[in-house]
């Protein structure tokens, strides 16, 4: 079983909600479940959420870090690798 807590880094709004959804799965999924977080569209060129504001989140809940473009199928493969190991 593993959780990946995706945001998009061009709106904060969804940065600003990973906490969030990091207590709903404390209260509600299996102790110890393996989780990742995942910044999203990398690709674009309106990026308002840093890479170091992201590392710095997963480094404050433990997280394993990547980041990710859907469109062009970047880190999507480690990313999914890392959830299954």
């Amino acid at each position: 079983m593993g959780i990946i807590l995706v945001y998009d880094c061009t709106e904060e709004t969804t940065f600003n909600n990973i906490s969030n959804w990091l207590k709903q799965i404390e209260t509600h999924a299996s102790p110890g479940v393996a989780k990742v977080l995942v910044a999203n569209k990398t690709d674009l060129p309106n990026r308002v959420i840093s890479t170091e504001r992201g590392q710095a989140l997963a480094e404050e809940y433990n997280l394993k870090f990547f980041e990710t473009s859907a469109k062009t199928g970047s880190n999507i493969s480690e990313m999914f690798y890392e959830i299954a190991d």
